[in-house]
C-alpha cells in the first residue's frame, strides 16, 4: 500500500522566478513535492519524466503561452487527465478565462489571488489524486483471486473511499467548480471497482454428487 502514502507532485509553470518562489512559500506547509518549470517546453519535458497530481500554469508566458502548453498536455494520453489550474494577471478579459477552460483547465485564478484560496483548491485536487491512488491499490488486489478474504477487505475499503469522496464533494462546493469532472471520474471508477468486487463474491455452485443420487432400485 505504498502508493497511498506517496507524496503528490505539483508542477508549477511560470517564466518569472519570483512567482515560482511565491508559490513555494504559499504551498510549502503542505506535504507536497513541488517541481518548477520556467517555460511550456520545460513543463512538457517534466511531464515526460514524472507523474503529477496537479499543474499550476501561468497563462501569460513568452514563446509558448499557458493555453498552448495546456492544449499540448491534453493531447498526450499519459497527461490528458492531469488537472490544470491557470494562474494569470489578466483578470479583466473574460475571454482569457474562457480560453483556459477550452484548453482543458480545471480552474482559473487571477493574480493577485488569495493564498488561502489557492491552498484550498490545491488541497482538493491532491485529495482527489490520493483517492485515485487508493483506488488503484485496491484494483491491484483484485489480481489475487485465490484469497477468500480479498472481497470482504475490498468492500470495507470501498466504503471508506466512498466517505472520502463524499467529503471531497462538500469541499468542492465551497472552493468552486474546479475538479468536478475529476471527482466524477473517481466516482465512476469506484462503481466499476465495486462491480468487480461483487464478481469475486460469487461462489460457484457445487457440482452435483452423482454417487449420492444413485439409489439402488433393488
Amino acid at each position: 500500500m505504498a502508493l497511498v502514502t506517496e507524496r503528490a507532485k505539483i508542477l508549477m509553470v511560470d517564466d518569472r522566478p519570483e512567482n515560482l518562489l511565491a508559490l513555494e512559500a504559499i504551498l510549502g506547509s503542505l506535504d507536497l513535492d513541488l517541481v518548477r518549470a520556467s517555460s511550456g517546453d520545460e513543463a512538457l519535458r517534466a511531464l515526460l519524466k514524472d507523474d503529477f497530481a496537479l499543474i499550476l500554469l501561468d497563462a501569460q508566458m513568452p514563446g509558448m503561452d499557458g493555453f498552448e502548453t495546456a492544449t499540448r498536455i491534453k493531447r498526450r494520453t499519459r497527461t490528458k487527465d492531469v488537472p490544470i489550474i491557470f494562474l494569470t494577471a489578466v483578470d479583466k478579459d473574460l475571454s482569457s478565462s474562457y480560453r483556459g477552460y477550452v484548453a482543458g483547465g480545471a480552474d482559473y485564478l487571477a493574480k493577485p489571488f488569495d493564498p488561502w484560496i489557492l491552498r484550498a483548491k490545491v488541497q482538493v485536487f491532491v485529495d482527489l489524486w490520493h483517492a485515485g491512488r487508493v483506488q488503484a491499490a485496491q484494483a491491484a488486489l483484485l489480481r489475487d483471486r485465490s484469497d477468500p478474504k480479498v472481497a470482504g477487505s475490498l468492500r470495507a475499503r470501498l466504503s471508506v473511499l466512498d466517505e472520502a469522496v463524499d467529503a471531497l464533494a462538500v469541499e468542492l462546493e465551497e472552493v468552486g467548480p474546479g475538479g468536478v469532472a475529476a471527482l466524477e471520474r473517481v466516482r465512476r471508477e469506484i462503481e466499476a471497482l465495486r462491480d468487480a468486487v461483487s464478481g469475486l463474491s460469487v461462489v460457484p455452485a457445487a457440482a452435483p454428487d452423482h454417487d449420492a443420487g444413485n439409489v439402488s432400485a433393488r
